[in-house]
């Protein structure tokens, strides 16, 4: 059972969410918190697995509530998956850089929802299309495009199954997209990800896509 804590500071989008995620047979929905200072007082005495987190919240944002959970709980403790409106912004590269796992949009729906959900807990990482292609963009504007040769070599070692995997997954596509594409189970695509992190040496899906970009991959 996953059992999660949602952070957002409007009272109607946490009733929401809850109804989501406690429908699901394997999620459980612990607690809710309106701020970044009740989450992590909730962290405290509650046992969670994955905080579904917005970013601008009053008091602490979720970025620096992020930050302040990788400081204070080990990272296979609890996990992080933002969760906003606010897609197409720096609040993308914040969020990663303090140690969030994924980023979602509050336009997916509850099946990409509870998907990610189930991702970030086992140790992947959910990225959307609209913050894959902001993770793109800023390494496209500092690298220019240059293509990093080691790089290349690292990608070369993967499967064409493997390569294919990381392809899809720079568009922004989840697991569960990326199966019924290549008519193989969610299982297979997350194994085929995961050896591909561990061939080029990143620690997740967001820096696989960056790493992929630098190798001259995805668009």
């Amino acid at each position: 059972m996953i059992r999660v804590l949602i952070v957002d500071d409007q009272e109607m989008i946490r009733a929401g969410l809850r109804t989501i995620l406690d429908a699901l047979p394997d999620i459980v929905v612990v607690a809710d918190a309106p701020d970044g200072f009740a989450a992590l007082a909730v962290l405290e005495s509650e046992p969670v697995d994955v905080v579904l987190m917005d970013i601008r919240m009053p008091g602490i944002d979720g970025v620096e509530t992020t930050r302040r959970i990788r400081t204070n709980f080990p990272p296979d403790r609890v996990k992080v998956l933002v969760l906003t409106t606010f897609e197409h912004d720096e609040n993308v590269l914040a969020a990663l850089r303090a140690g969030a796992n994924g980023f979602l949009g509050k336009g997916v729906g509850p099946t990409e929802l509870a998907a990610g959900v189930a991702e970030v807990a086992a140790g992947g990482g959910a990225l959307s299309a609209a913050a894959a292609a902001v993770v793109i963009g800023r390494v496209a504007e500092t690298q220019h495009r240059e293509v990093d040769t080691a790089l290349v070599a690292r990608f070369q070692s993967l499967t064409p199954r493997e390569l294919d995997v990381v392809v899809a997954i720079t568009s922004g596509q989840s697991n569960e997209e990326i199966a019924a594409e290549m008519f193989v189970s969610p299982f297979t695509v997350k194994t085929h990800a995961n050896h591909a992190m561990a061939k080029v040496g990143a620690r997740d899906r967001a820096q696989l896509v960056a790493l992929a970009f630098q190798a001259g991959l995805g668009a």
